[in-house]
């Protein structure tokens, strides 16, 4: 490295990555939070840590925003028609699923 020339970029020990990635997936911060809080730089650091080190699913479609709502939204009060209905669909495509695997298993043996 030349000298007088400034390097800006910076190492960060994994148990360093690992603890804040373990703090955004418990929901003590954001990781937008995590970069201003730690003063880490670069504006996808984290979410490549995310994504590397992380036990969630941190792909570029998933959206934090959109797991929390999902979580936190209130569960739907069905009436009972409407949850005979929801449990006779279950019980169809659970037929399907079995049948599905007996043929498999019949092809299997011959």
């Amino acid at each position: 490295m030349a000298q007088g020339v400034k390097r800006t970029q910076r190492d960060y020990s994994l148990s360093f990555k690992l603890a804040v990635v373990d703090q955004i997936e418990k929901g003590e911060m954001t990781y937008g939070q995590a970069q201003e809080r730690y003063g880490i730089q670069g504006r996808s650091t984290v979410l490549v840590w995310l994504r590397k080190h992380g036990r969630q699913d941190w792909s570029q479609g998933a959206s934090i925003r959109d797991e929390r709502s999902c979580a936190m939204s209130v569960p739907k009060t069905l009436t009972p028609e409407q949850r005979i209905k929801e449990l006779e669909q279950q019980l169809e495509l659970m037929s399907q699923k079995a049948q599905f695997f007996e043929t498999v298993v019949d092809v299997l043996k011959n």
